[in-house]
């Protein structure tokens, strides 16, 4: 019998049909039924027939017409969105024709792996990153084909590195190591993290130092562009030798093994949904499967979507300051700039700078600011006059970890290296997540800092002993508790950011029997910086009265 796939808001529902001359909307009023039978509210649906909708396929995003017959536009097991009135469409579905980024392994920016993780790019390799690909690859072919005995390519690994692996072995090998170490645990990454995250690993063994075949990175671009995600628990690295089970597992879907996520299908195994997009599992060559999991790149991408936002933030933050110091009445002595010429910090005399900016307009003067000229208020509390100094060192410290950051996006962090050019591979420690896990975790001290001093000039506001404004910034106090509760709010938030602020990067366990007896603990540096960023996000929300 043939069946359909319909996504309605959050959720993907089978549709049987066992007559394909039924219409379109016949389909739609089916999954309608399916999607309310579940919710205590219906969902918010009153009538299924009275529902207006729009549909399309999830291939290609062509609209349908409700009156078009099932067998005339769709094909047996095809997938559709529903969109309900008012509703939006779903943001992971990748745009019709998004443009392209050339990897070479030496050019990603933050902001690019960003935006591709957000499915606005597509992705292909510059003609110079190919041949250093195909010379790269040359070079491990010959060590296998000579019976070299080198370590990942022609040994077991970690442990095991001096048990020499027969030739006929080496694939299942590679094929082993990756499902044995598929074992992290907890929620998967969202659809634009898994995407951050693979284009990364694309742009690392674009390098040409991973050995890597031309072939398979192919089919991991072709992955890519197709939005075929892995199944990638969240939890699990100890970000030393490489993030080694958030990128083996998402390895192991690009083998056609576990779970796998597209625009197309939603969660189904791995091999359906490489299928349905008419592509093929990758088949690992020797070294090939070390190449695809040793790596910092889960630290990275999600430290690169750190960084975005904070930056983000930060400048949300000094208008959010000088707003209120305008409403407090404060002067704006302080942000005099001679006065910051004295301690040239770069952040602290942008601050000022952005400060002078918004306070001190000759285009747009303040009423509030006019009315209060000539008082005698010489400099105010620190959360308003020492904006320049506590904003300005987060602002350099978002600089420092992007400049880690997009640093660690265009190195080679595998191992064994492989130098085509000197006919030798190496093994070293460029796995080690050291480098992205200390500037997370000093990042999340940083934009803690934002939303501390923000608490408490929420907390100036809404006293009135120290504001000379209504409690809680609302009339008819009493009737109506104003922002009390949103003060709460920011408290508890700064309270938690400030446990969540302890550095990862400071503890360390012996793992793989004491081979990996030093570990950077960076897959944590970087959700805990997440998680820091999102309180301080949150704290900006207010409500309305």
């Amino acid at each position: 019998m043939p069946r359909f796939t319909v996504h309605i808001r959050d959720e993907w529902l089978a549709v049987p049909c066992r007559d394909t001359s039924k219409t379109i909307q016949w389909l739609a009023y089916e999954a309608l039924k399916r999607y309310i039978k579940n919710k205590p509210d219906n969902g918010g649906i009153t009538a299924v027939k009275d529902t207006r909708f729009v549909v399309r396929r999830c291939q290609g995003l062509g609209l349908l017409d409700a009156d078009d017959t099932i067998e005339d536009v769709l094909e047996d097991n095809d997938f559709v969105e529903l969109a309900i009135e008012g509703d939006t469409m779903s943001p992971d579905f990748i745009p019709c024709e998004p443009g392209y980024i050339a990897l070479d392994g030496n050019s990603l920016t933050s902001t690019d792996l960003v935006n591709l993780g957000r499915g606005l790019y597509k992705i292909k390799l510059t003609p110079e990153a190919e041949t250093k690909v195909v010379q790269s690859r040359e070079l491990l072919d010959t060590i296998v084909k000579e019976n070299r005995v080198v370590y990942g390519i022609t040994t077991g690994f970690g442990k095991f590195a001096r048990t020499v692996i027969p030739i006929n072995k080496l694939k299942e090998l590679q094929e082993n190591l990756i499902r044995s170490h598929s074992a992290g645990v907890g929620n998967p990454l969202s659809p634009e993290r898994t995407r951050m995250l693979l284009a990364l690993r694309i742009n690392v063994m674009a390098k040409g130092h991973s050995g890597i075949s031309l072939e398979t990175l192919h089919a991991m671009i072709q992955a890519f562009n197709a939005s075929c995600l892995s199944f990638v628990p969240q939890k699990g690295t100890v970000g030393a030798s490489g993030d080694l089970a958030p990128l083996s597992h998402l390895a192991l879907g690009l083998m056609g093994e576990g779970k796998m996520w597209s625009p197309k299908s939603g969660w189904a195994d791995a091999k359906y949904v490489l299928e349905a997009h008419g592509l093929k599992p990758i088949s690992l060559k020797p070294k090939e499967g070390i190449a695809l999991i040793n790596g910092t790149q889960m630290i990275t991408s999600l430290g690169a979507e750190a960084v975005e936002r904070a930056q983000a933030i930060a400048r949300q933050a000094d208008i959010i300051a000088a707003l209120t110091l305008e409403v407090l009445k404060g002067t704006t002595k302080a942000f005099d700039s001679d006065i910051h010429r004295l301690r040239p910090h770069p952040g602290q005399i942008e601050v000022a700078q952005r400060f002078r900016s918004l306070l001190d307009s000759d285009h747009h003067p303040s009423e509030i600011a006019e009315s209060h000229r000539f008082c005698e208020r010489v400099q105010d509390a620190y959360t308003l006059r020492c904006c320049p100094q506590v904003h300005g060192v987060v602002n350099d410290t978002i600089t420092f970890a992007q400049n880690i950051i997009n640093t660690e996006i265009n190195s080679a962090t595998d191992n064994p290296m492989v130098f085509s050019e000197r006919g030798e591979t190496i093994s070293g420690g460029n796995f080690h997540g050291e480098y992205p896990a200390k500037a997370l975790d000093f990042l999340a001290i940083g934009v803690h800092e934002l939303a501390s001093i923000s608490e408490r000039r929420i907390e100036r506001l809404c006293n009135p002993s120290l504001s000379e404004l209504p409690a809680f910034l609302v009339n008819e106090g009493g009737l109506n508790s104003g922002f009390m509760i949103a003060h709460c709010t920011a408290a508890a938030l700064v309270s938690e950011n400030k446990v969540l602020c302890h550095p990862s990067s400071v503890d360390s366990l012996s793992t793989s029997a004491a081979t990996e007896d030093h570990v950077s603990m960076g897959g944590w540096a970087a959700r805990k910086a997440l998680r820091v960023i999102e309180h301080v996000e949150q704290g900006k929300s207010r409500p309305q009265f």
